[in-house]
C-alpha cells in the first residue's frame, strides 16, 4: 500500500497547525454529510453539539473518537484525511466500506477545543471520567459505545514533547498502548487482539520513522476510558501523536497517524494472526519523559560574582492568542542534564550568560538572553535558522 501517496492524495486542505475549534471542523464534517451519515448525538457542558460520523456496512465494527481533550487536534486532522480516503470510490475505500463499519466521534470535547484546553468546561479530564460518568461528553461517548457494541475501538490524543523512545535520543513521534483490563495487567484474548494491531501499525511505521515510535506504561486506570473498554471485552488500541523533528504545527505526524490508522485496518481486513504479536508488541520500547525543546549546554553563567560552567532547559508553554497557538519559552530545568536530550541543543562552549533581569536563567522566566559575545536568544531560539518552529 501506498502510503505517503494516500495521505497526499487524501490530505484535508481545511486544516493546519494546532488550533481546530469546532468552527474550523463543522463545515468540514459538513461536507462529508452525502448521504445524512452525521447525526448530532448530544450536547457538551456549554450547549456545543457533539456530532457522529457513520459510514461502511461491513460487519466489523470500528468506534473512533479523537479530541476528547480540547487541546489534541492532531489525531483530529488524520481522522478526516482518512474520512476523505472513504468518501473516494477507488478500490480501497470500496474495500473498507464493504468489511467495516465506522462510527467515528471527531470532537468529543468542542468547549475545549473552542478555548485549546484539556479539560471540559467544568475543568474535568474526560479521560477520567470513565466510572463517574460525572460529565455530558462522557455520557455521551459511553452511549454510542453501548449502542455501537465495537468490534474494535480507537482512542485518539495528542502527547507533549517531553516523551522520548526509551532512552535513545529519539523522540516518540507516535505512539500506542494496548490499555490493560485489570490491576494485575494480564492478556487476555480481547487485550491480546489489540496488541496485534499494534504491533501491525508498528511494522509499518517503523519504515517511515524508525525508532521512533514508543509504547506507554500499561497500569490500569479504571477511569480511563481506553481500560474500561478494555474491560468490556472491545479491543481498544490508544494513539498518541507526538513529536517528529522540527514540525510543531505536527503536520508530519498528522501523516504518520494517517498511516497508522491504515495499516492497523488493513491488518484487522487480512486477518493474519501471527503467532508473536504480543512479544512484538512487548518489545515496543516504552516511553520515558527525557526530553525538552532546547537545551543549552556548557554557558557561563555568574552566580555572586562566582563564574561557574552549567546546563539549562528550555520548554514551550502553549498559549492560544487571536485564534493561534503560540509557543513561548521559559526556563525548565538548571544543572546537570546529562539523562535529557533536546529537541534543539547548542554547545556554549563556555559563552558568557546575560540578560536584561539578573543576568542568571530563573526557572518559569521567559527565555529570551544573550550567549557573549553575539548571540541573542528570543523566546529559546537563536536565530531563523534554528528555530524549531
Amino acid at each position: 500500500m501506498h502510503f505517503e501517496t494516500l495521505f497526499e492524495r487524501y490530505k484535508e486542505p481545511a486544516f493546519f497547525g494546532r488550533y481546530l475549534p469546532p468552527e474550523i471542523m463543522e463545515p468540514v464534517l459538513n461536507k462529508h454529510n452525502t448521504n445524512n451519515q452525521v447525526r448530532v448525538i448530544g450536547k457538551s457542558v456549554e450547549g456545543n453539539p457533539i456530532y457522529s460520523y457513520e459510514i461502511g456496512k461491513g460487519k466489523t465494527k470500528i468506534l473512533i473518537w479523537s479530541q476528547m481533550h480540547g487541546n489534541e487536534s492532531t489525531t483530529t486532522k488524520a481522522l478526516f484525511d482518512f474520512l476523505n480516503l472513504l468518501q473516494n470510490n477507488d478500490w480501497l475505500a470500496v474495500a473498507l466500506l464493504e468489511k467495516f463499519t465506522f462510527l467515528c466521534l471527531p470532537m468529543m470535547n468542542p468547549d475545549g477545543a473552542k478555548v485549546y484546553k484539556r479539560e471540559n468546561a467544568n475543568g474535568i479530564d474526560l479521560n477520567r471520567d470513565a466510572q463517574n460518568l460525572s460529565q455530558p461528553e462522557s455520557r455521551i461517548l459511553r452511549k454510542a459505545f453501548d449502542d455501537f457494541m465495537p468490534d474494535y475501538c480507537y482512542n485518539l490524543h495528542d502527547q507533549r514533547t517531553i516523551f522520548g523512545v526509551g532512552e535513545t535520543g529519539k523522540p516518540a513521534t507516535v505512539s500506542f498502548l494496548a490499555p490493560a483490563y485489570n490491576e494485575e495487567r494480564e492478556i487476555n484474548e480481547t487485550r491480546a487482539r489489540a496488541m496485534g494491531v499494534v504491533a501491525a501499525m508498528n511494522g509499518v511505521l517503523q519504515q517511515f520513522i524508525p525508532g521512533q515510535i514508543g509504547r506507554f506504561d500499561d497500569t490500569f486506570n479504571f477511569n480511563c476510558v481506553g481500560d474500561t473498554f478494555q474491560f468490556f471485552n472491545a479491543p481498544t488500541i490508544l494513539i498518541e501523536a507526538g513529536h517528529f523533528q522540527g514540525d510543531y504545527n505536527r503536520e508530519q505526524t498528522r501523516k504518520f497517524i494517517f498511516v497508522a490508522l491504515l495499516a492497523g485496518l488493513q491488518y484487522i481486513y487480512e486477518n493474519v494472526i501471527v503467532s508473536n504479536e504480543i512479544e512484538f508488541y512487548l518489545n515496543i520500547p516504552q516511553n520515558k519523559s527525557v526530553f525538552y525543546d532546547f537545551v543549552y549546554k556548557n554557558v557561563k553563567i555568574n552566580y555572586d560574582s562566582i563564574k561557574l560552567i552549567t546546563n539549562f532547559a528550555i520548554q514551550f508553554k502553549e498559549e492560544l492568542i487571536r485564534n493561534e497557538v503560540c509557543f513561548k519559552a521559559f526556563f525548565s530545568e538548571i544543572g546537570n542534564l546529562d539523562q535529557y536530550f533536546g529537541h534543539f541543543e547548542y554547545d556554549a562552549r563556555g559563552a558568557e550568560y546575560s540578560d536584561d533581569y539578573k543576568n542568571v536563567p530563573i526557572i518559569d522566566l521567559q527565555a529570551d538572553f544573550y550567549l557573549t559575545p553575539y548571540i541573542k536568544v528570543v523566546n529559546g531560539r537563536m536565530d531563523d535558522s534554528h528555530s524549531p518552529i
